[in-house]
């Protein structure tokens, strides 16, 4: 199947074309023929199947033949967790646009919001805004609703984790009834269904992505067992040792991300990080410099790591094992995309052991373990239970 079976018009296909798109993913096979009928749809699909292109595609197409917008107008909104993943998915409808004569913009906080309302004043076909700078300009009458035609909810899981519910059913009730609803999530969770029930309705095609054999990522997963002491010196010896080249590694706190890009900067390992304390402004300046190779690693805390796609990221490290097995899945998912591989590693100490035991119930086996001479570890962590469950998990059954 091409993408010319799909019903999209000669413009979009062109520029399809020219992004070196042959046959569509299965979300985009599935999803966009819905869309095109004008349906609502709530969609699971993992990060790196291509779902951004399953929606934007079609609502370009369903937007090309609209009228005009008059002033502090949008047509389609697509709401997204995080400024990087808004930023993105805004990239990626000017691509794919780029023979409409259609608009966009991505709107988000931690910046001036006055230039955001200058370019709202003439109108925008396709916003992507995270919740809260949304509802800041709707509060000062910087754009209305009353002619927007499509909802788009991106990531939904991760709306949900990170406390946007609230924000999101006040965004909702701002919008015109009749409206095409489209909900895309890595997982369809009793939380999500929820949430679909309000803001989708009942009558929505429902699509759920299992990845077969061919097309699941080719991650190499394993893990080292360390003391808490040493992990700086343990992913400075990796690095040297095993000649790494390129890494995105993940962390839990601001005051962490900063002190381990000095300890390997001590070692002569050039790092720079990324969190929510640093400005947007900077934060984009780092993660263009990793994505083109100017920076080799780089330290993120989970929430400013939320949303980044990178093209051929080859290692991802878990230098703080994640608390939520799902959290390590979205993780380890920026790596081996587009058929190619990737390598995925955890940093686990004794006190990581409910969470190594969930992590690996999840996946349905035990992670390969690796041992380095140079440090041996005084805690040691036990073999994993794969049918482990955690205090929380008991609690919802």
């Amino acid at each position: 199947m091409s993408f010319s079976t799909l019903g999209l018009s000669e413009p979009l296909l062109k520029a399809v074309s020219e992004l070196e798109y042959e046959t569509p993913t299965s979300i985009q096979k599935r999803a966009i023929p819905v869309i095109l009928s004008k349906k609502d749809l709530i969609a699971a699909a993992q990060t790196g199947t291509g779902k951004t292109a399953s929606f934007v595609l079609p609502i370009l197409e369903l937007l090309n033949t609209k009228n005009k917008l008059r002033g502090k107008r949008i047509k389609a909104l697509i709401l997204t967790p995080t400024r990087e993943l808004a930023t993105q998915v805004e990239a990626s409808v000017a691509s794919y646009s780029k023979y409409l004569d259609l608009s966009s913009m991505a709107m988000y906080g931690g910046i001036d919001a006055e230039p955001q309302k200058q370019r709202l004043i003439w109108g925008v076909d396709i916003v992507v805004a995270t919740p809260g700078r949304l509802l800041d300009m709707a509060h000062q009458r910087a754009l209305h609703f009353d002619e927007l035609e499509i909802l788009v909810i991106d990531e939904a899981d991760r709306m949900l984790d990170m406390g946007f519910i609230d924000d999101i059913n006040k965004i909702i009730e701002r919008l015109p009834q009749q409206r095409q609803n489209l909900l895309f999530s890595a997982t369809l969770s009793s939380d999500i269904r929820q949430l679909a029930k309000r803001a989708i309705g009942s009558n929505a095609v429902e699509i759920a992505i299992k990845q077969d054999e061919s097309s699941k990522p080719k991650i190499e997963q394993w893990l080292v067992t360390v003391d808490k002491t040493n992990k700086s010196a343990l992913l400075s010896y990796l690095i040297k040792e095993e000649a790494w080249q390129h890494a995105l590694i993940f962390i839990e706190t601001k005051h962490g991300a900063a002190k381990l890009v000095s300890q390997l900067e001590k070692r002569d390992i050039k790092a720079e990080c990324i969190h929510s304390g640093k400005t947007q402004e900077i934060r984009e300046k780092i993660l263009a410099d990793f994505k083109s190779g100017k920076i080799q690693f780089l330290v993120a805390t989970a929430v400013a790591a939320r949303g980044i796609d990178i093209d051929n990221l080859s290692r991802v490290v878990n230098y703080d094992l994640p608390d939520k097995p799902d959290d390590y899945i979205h993780r380890i998912g920026r790596t081996g995309r587009a058929g190619a591989s990737g390598e995925a590693v955890s940093f686990v100490s004794k006190d990581n052991f409910r969470n190594l035991c969930a992590i690996e119930s999840k996946l349905g086996h035990v992670i390969k373990r690796k041992v380095f001479e140079p440090f041996p570890v005084k805690k040691d962590v036990p073999v994993s239970i794969l049918n482990y469950v955690t205090k929380n998990q008991r609690s919802s059954r």
